[in-house]
């Protein structure tokens, strides 16, 4: 597949299948064992309904149903599931088309500026079932809840947006790079060139490679979510909670164990209602597990952005060591970057008190 895939990328979009009213209506119909049926529009693909489609058949209810791929409305009648095609929503009846006039979906959970693509639509109803499948029925539903928001908002919405085309700045300017390796122009250029054979047969060969593809990569946030992220997460609120015993100002959080801890800061901050200048995190202290010394880090304003809520002080910025200590009065200094927003020391009482320090500074 990975072959089909590189060889696929070296072509242009321009030669992609039309599929017109006036064209011949085309069906194709993935063979597997369960007698459902699941139904899809013909001719050229996209991602999200490829997407889709293999999330279906994670489901226990379409597991293993037959992929049909056609454009008749009355073959479409009889399908058990129809995603991408047939000018309706109706989760009750499990029709989950998006391109209808008036349609207006959204995810929800906070999740309300995009609208959903037939991947999305899917993923909202069916999606707890199947990140519960891979967790396990024993699962905390909580914990069940945050990765499959976490999912949405990680791998979900960007191929929402893609589909639904929704920039991802609020910009007139021009683009200064083109970016085709993301998802859903890599199954863009699975499809058939202008000079390739584009028989129903080779169509839905290529699509079942769209689904796999598709499948794989969802497969793999879904399972760094359930492995990574959350057990993650579950450290970071346990230190976050636990920061007032750190300092009283609650400024100042100290990783119990280092983890991938920023995103997880603000989202949890909301949560507990840590908001605003006088209560958030200002400084998060951990070891450094490569040589055993300790890291005062300053918390971005913002997910992503190199402005800090509290830089260390600029009078100890750019020094290192002993400069450093006389500086800040702390000894076993070891740095403070040029910007402020990160430091080290030795020990970690050491760290703990720079960022004290640095808190008293205006």
């Amino acid at each position: 597949m990975q072959r089909l895939v590189r060889s696929a990328a070296r072509r242009s979009l321009a030669g992609f299948l039309s599929t017109s009213a006036t064209k011949r209506l085309r069906t194709s119909v993935m063979a597997a064992s369960n007698t459902k049926k699941i139904g899809t529009h013909s001719g050229t693909f996209h991602c999200d309904e490829a997407l889709g489609c293999f999330l279906l058949h994670q489901t226990k209810e379409f597991a293993g149903a037959d992929v049909v791929r056609t454009r008749d409305p009355e073959l479409l009648k009889t399908l058990d599931v129809i995603i991408d095609v047939g000018g309706e929503y109706d989760a009750g009846n499990n029709r989950f088309d998006h391109h209808q006039k008036g349609f207006e979906e959204v995810f929800g959970s906070g999740f309300d500026k995009i609208k959903l693509s037939s991947a999305g639509l899917v993923y909202k109803h069916f999606g707890r079932e199947i990140v519960e499948s891979v967790m396990g029925a024993d699962s905390a539903k909580e914990d069940v809840e945050a990765v499959y928001l976490h999912v949405y908002k990680s791998f979900m919405q960007c191929i929402d947006a893609v589909d639904n085309g929704v920039n991802q700045y609020d910009t007139t300017s021009p683009p200064l790079y083109t970016n085709n390796t993301h998802l859903s122009a890599r199954v863009g250029y699975l499809n058939p060139d202008w000079y390739e054979t584009s028989s129903d047969e080779e169509l839905m060969a290529r699509f079942k490679t769209a689904m796999a593809l598709t499948g794989s990569e969802f497969m793999e946030a879904l399972h760094h979510a359930i492995k990574s992220w959350l057990p993650a997460r579950s450290y970071v609120l346990k230190d976050l909670k636990e920061r007032l015993a750190v300092d009283p100002s609650g400024h100042i959080m100290k990783l119990s164990s280092f983890v991938p801890w920023k995103s997880h800061v603000y989202e949890l901050e909301a949560e507990l209602g840590i908001q605003g200048d006088d209560a958030n995190v200002k400084y998060v202290v951990y070891e450094d597990d490569r040589d055993g010394s300790w890291r005062i880090q300053a918390v971005g304003v913002a997910p992503g952005g190199f402005t800090s809520r509290k830089p260390l002080p600029e009078a100890w910025r750019g020094l290192r060591d002993g400069a450093l200590s006389e500086a800040c009065g702390v000894p076993d200094c070891v740095f403070v970057h040029a910007s402020g927003f990160i430091g080290g020391n030795k020990r970690m009482e050491g760290a703990l008190e720079m960022a004290r320090k640095a808190l008293q500074q205006s």
